[in-house]
């Protein structure tokens, strides 16, 4: 029996100006900073990194790694309730619980397999699940997963979500959003959706990838700028790949909870352990941001600075104070057609498309990073202004 051809769905993607193309990062031309990258030989500034600390590519991480490796080798072996586990993750699990002000934490491979585990861990078959409209991913496929009833309210609308939890018959089991949504760089109603879910008796868990290290005046993130407390917001995940400029990510909350998670989230339980040396680059990166607090201070000082020159130069931005700033085009051929512009102008900044956001709100994702300079910012400004002034699609939305 012949297989269906593939050919005909990438045709259409192709058609559709959806599909993908993957850019090779050749190296980094400047010693400890990845703000500059050479791609295909060219070298260009990168405004689409979650390095939102500039930790990447900081010597400290490096050696904390590379010591590791020379003690523990390059991999875990084994999953955690096997013999994976070791005395960097434990550390790393117990400094992440300081820093985030509960009992405990867990560390996951990636934040999807955290925010899989934690959702599937905590929703059964037949209860219902609630999410942001704007949700990541993640989320989504967790609550789907969980054989629970998804629904989504409308983005940042804590109204609809309460109005979504009082009708529904059975007592939801979970309320989820993002802290800081990772295509809008806009925060959710935190307070309002605390006192609904606790109102309602369902786990409210906050996804704080990209708020994590930057959001909030010590940088624990988006709780802390909203005063929320783990009685408010049992369920914290985050992650350490962004800010923190390693990799994995985490969930953190109660004793009890993090107990059942160890027995229950199938993504934490079925796969080899976090790499040790990574844990050892992840704690290092703990330290070095809480250390050097200017980076939080530096990537959100130039945030304001391109939201005010942009403002000035006609380009429109949707409304964000986090270093994640979209530039709103109205197509995906033209958001194309402006990456292209921009890349030609020397800067990496990627159009984001269907169906990472709806068709019809495409965009430019620019990211500001403590690693940016005042130069480079402003002559991004001067150049997004022409890719505006050229574009009949660059507008508000």
């Amino acid at each position: 029996m012949q297989r269906q051809s593939l050919e005909p769905a990438l045709e259409s993607l192709e058609r559709s100006n959806l599909r993908r193309h993957r850019h090779t990062v050749e190296r980094f031309p400047e010693q400890a900073s990845h703000a500059e990258v050479i791609v295909e030989g060219r070298r260009l500034v990168d405004f689409s990194s979650n390095d939102y600390l500039g930790l990447a590519a900081h010597p400290a991480l490096a050696a904390a790694m590379a010591g590791c490796a020379s003690r523990c080798g390059s991999g875990s072996g084994a999953s955690h309730l096997i013999s994976g586990h070791g005395l960097e993750h434990a550390a790393l699990e117990e400094e992440l619980a300081a820093f985030t002000g509960r009992e405990r934490a867990l560390a996951f491979s990636t934040g999807y397999m955290a925010n899989l585990g934690v959702m599937s861990a905590l929703a059964d078959r037949g209860e219902a699940v609630l999410l942001d409209r704007l949700s990541h991913a993640s989320l989504i496929d967790g609550g789907l997963l969980s054989g629970a009833r998804l629904r989504r309210y409308p983005h940042c609308d804590a109204a609809a979500a309460r109005r979504m939890l009082a009708e529904s018959p059975r007592p939801p089991a979970v309320l989820a959003t993002d802290g800081v949504f990772s295509m809008d760089g806009d925060i959710a109603p935190l307070a309002e959706l605390a006192r609904a879910a606790r109102a309602h008796r369902a786990w409210l868990i906050v996804d704080d990838a990209h708020g994590i290290g930057v959001v909030g005046p010590n940088g624990r993130g988006v709780l802390e700028s909203a005063g929320l407390t783990a009685d408010d917001v049992p369920v914290l995940v985050g992650t350490l790949g962004k800010a923190f400029g390693s990799f994995g990510a985490f969930v953190a909350g109660s004793a009890a909870l993090i107990e059942l998670l160890v027995h229950k989230a199938r993504s934490y339980i079925y796969t080899t352990a976090l790499p040790q040396p990574v844990a050892a680059a992840a704690r290092e990166a703990l330290r070095t941001a809480q250390r050097e607090s200017w980076r939080r201070e530096r990537a959100l000082e130039l945030t304001r600075r391109f939201r005010a020159a942009a403002g000035q130069a006609g380009v429109p931005l949707a409304e964000s104070a986090t270093p994640i700033q979209p530039v709103p085009i109205g197509s995906a051929g033209a958001a194309l057609l402006a990456q292209q512009a921009l890349r030609e102008a020397g800067f990496w900044v990627v159009a984001i498309r269907a169906p990472t956001v709806p068709v019809g709100r495409e965009r430019l994702r620019v990211t500001l990073t403590a690693a940016h300079n005042e130069d480079q910012v402003d002559a991004l400004v001067e150049a997004l202004s022409r890719v505006c002034l050229d574009s009949l699609e660059c507008r508000p939305q």
